[in-house]
């Protein structure tokens, strides 16, 4: 059975964006973010986190960074009862000359790669699915795979889903 999906863009929308995040000192949740994600877990939805990284491919930081950083993020979510079911990332930059990540430009929003990886894993409903960034590049990514985009542009991100998706 087919299950609503909520991506997430993360840098920016569930922490705060400083700039290449990638060590748990630097990351710092957006208000209302865990409450967002426990309540969309407990109104059965997915929720996955599609980010760009391209840290990676300047080599800021390694991938196995952002994996830990995203294993960090589930464990401070278990403390509520709440959990992140994926996470997908894209290493890529077009401006970046790195040979090793060249091939995964599909991956980069606002191209879809990353959502239609998520799609084979996971029997989602487009129609009751959704994204939430912060950049343009986020909206035009929901737009291309056929799903609603919401900005967001601050505040609380719980606040924020409960009124964009008339939820409460």
């Amino acid at each position: 059975m087919s299950k609503a999906t909520a991506f997430f863009d993360r840098d920016g929308t569930l922490n705060y964006d400083r700039g290449y995040v990638y060590k748990i000192s630097d990351f710092v949740w957006i208000p209302g973010a865990k409450e967002a994600i426990k309540y969309l877990n407990d109104n059965e939805y997915n929720v996955i986190v599609v980010t760009n990284q391209s840290g990676i491919a300047r080599d800021y930081f390694a991938e196995k960074d952002v994996d830990t950083l995203h294993a960090f993020m589930n464990n401070e979510l278990r403390q509520i009862s709440a959990h992140i079911d994926d996470f997908y990332y894209s290493p890529y930059h077009p401006n970046v000359n790195n040979l090793k990540y060249k091939n995964l430009s599909h991956l980069r929003k606002p191209n879809i790669g990353m959502l239609e990886l998520a799609e084979k894993k996971w029997n989602l409903d487009k129609t009751k699915s959704f994204m939430v960034g912060d950049k343009l590049s986020d909206i035009e990514c929901a737009k291309k795979f056929g799903i609603k985009g919401l900005k967001f542009k601050g505040g609380n991100l719980f606040n924020f889903i409960l009124k964009e998706l008339d939820l409460n």
